[in-house]
């Protein structure tokens, strides 16, 4: 995220069955700015446009790294923008020195996220925060998604 991004990036909206789902790009931006702890990323096709948003940030007394806001424009979707961008970020996170596991959050009737997490070796461990599901994947999970 840059001063020159910034307007493109939050202009990014969800299907409207998902506004239920997720918050506002600028909601999430707003946590970035004010918690300090989360780190916002622009999602870039072909590094040109910008098709999401994501951002991640360190519970440092847990020693897990968050995943968290990951939205795709609706005209986006579909296109697999959603897994690249979880497999970049995990594999951003997997160089952070201290990493042990990254932990993420969605709400129940989320099932497409839910699937996709699963897919990329997250496991719902029961927590909840929020009233959000948590799933937990442990550094050197799998990526791959059962049968290919």
């Amino acid at each position: 995220m840059t001063a020159d991004n910034w307007r493109d990036v939050v202009s990014i909206e969800p299907r409207e069955d998902q506004r239920q789902l997720v918050a506002s790009v600028a909601y999430y931006l707003n946590l970035c700015h004010y918690e300090e702890v989360w780190r916002p990323l622009a999602l870039y096709r072909d590094g040109e446009e910008v098709v999401g948003f994501a951002m991640w940030g360190l519970d440092a007394e847990e020693g897990s790294h968050w995943i968290g806001g990951l939205v795709i424009g609706a005209r986006h979707q579909g296109k697999g923008y959603g897994r690249e961008a979880m497999e970049a970020i995990l594999d951003h996170l997997a160089t952070l020195p201290g990493y042990r596991e990254a932990a993420l959050s969605c709400e129940p009737e989320n099932t497409a996220a839910r699937r996709l997490y699963a897919s990329l070796g997250f496991v719902e461990t029961g927590e909840r925060v929020d009233d959000e599901l948590v799933a937990r994947r442990p550094a050197g999970g799998s990526t791959a998604t059962e049968g290919g």
